[in-house]
């Protein structure tokens, strides 16, 4: 298996498919309600949604480095973590949006990723490329826990 069959294997595995350590990013937020995906342990402390965005956001990032986009393009205004759920919102609604939001930056950072495959930036942005895999399985990890902490089902 080459370098870019690893890292797209990697970013599958990490995201969306099957994995033999547990649930994966994806899995980790199925049947995640928003009023659970809202919740905070703690003052101060991030809930599962916003968990679920900061993934989001720096897919983005690493999409935007290799794609050459332009900066502070994000769909949404800020950067790295975004309080949710946004005053006043229909957060069923808005849950919805945010996890497509993360599907669709999953789904053009894997572009991006296999359009650099064999170019000479491949090997410059490797260890960036395996390194958004294990954000997603750190993440995933931390969505788990809020949710046991929680009293949740996962």
């Amino acid at each position: 298996m080459d370098s870019a069959d690893l890292v797209l294997a990697l970013l599958d595995e990490a995201y969306e498919k099957r994995t033999w350590h547990g649930p994966n990013l994806k899995q980790s937020l199925r049947g995640v309600t928003a009023k659970q995906a809202a919740w905070r342990p703690g003052r101060d402390r991030h809930n599962i949604w916003e968990v679920a965005l900061h993934a989001a956001y720096w897919k983005y990032v690493l999409r935007r480095r290799i794609a050459g986009g332009k900066r502070g393009s994000f769909v949404l205004k800020g950067s790295n973590f975004f309080v949710r759920p946004e005053p006043g919102a229909n957060i069923e609604a808005a849950w919805t949006a945010d996890k497509q939001l993360l599907e669709r930056e999953h789904r053009e950072l894997r572009l991006a990723i296999e359009k650099l495959r064999g170019t000479p930036r491949w090997e410059k942005l490797l260890p960036k490329l395996w390194g958004i895999a294990f954000h997603d399985i750190y993440h995933a990890g931390q969505i788990r826990l809020l949710l046991r902490l929680m009293g949740g089902k996962k």
